[in-house]
């Protein structure tokens, strides 16, 4: 619950709250998933969170839901590093071409006015987490203008 209250309390274009949450914990729902995700991920994870969108116009016709749901992603996997978990953002993974994430969405009765979005396994992780390398700060970050080359 924590870890859902805390995508649910993140921010929303124009406050329209187009995400919403599942929370899957249940072994034989978790086999059901399981068993479309293909190439498999987060097979080991006790649990997972789908994330789901309602495309929506928020402000002079403009729809926020990716930001929407990406700002509640990211606070579910901050606050799932606080709880001592891991996790990963999959997306594209479910939502390319061979559409995984209809058949997960008909696995946990999602209605059609909503869209599966994200697959977030979590559990504790096997060995240590790797951080990819990132550039330097310098690199990426300015102040007061873009510098000049």
């Amino acid at each position: 619950m924590k870890i859902m209250q805390a995508g649910l309390d993140a921010p929303s274009g124009c406050n329209k709250q187009t995400t919403s949450l599942i929370a899957v914990d249940d072994p034989e729902v978790l086999a059901k998933l399981h068993r479309v995700i293909d190439p498999p991920v987060g097979e080991t994870a006790p649990a997972a969170v789908c994330v789901l969108t309602q495309r929506m116009n928020a402000y002079r016709d403009k729809c926020f839901a990716v930001q929407d749901y990406s700002a509640a992603i990211q606070n579910m996997l901050l606050a799932i590093v606080e709880l001592g978990y891991q996790s990963c953002w999959y997306e594209g993974h479910i939502t390319d071409d061979d559409r995984i994430c209809d058949k997960m969405a008909q696995i946990l009765n999602i209605p059609d006015s909503y869209e599966l979005v994200c697959y977030l396994p979590v559990g504790i992780a096997e060995g240590d987490s790797m951080q990819p390398v990132k550039k330097a700060f310098e690199e990426r970050a300015w102040f007061n203008s873009f510098p000049q080359a």
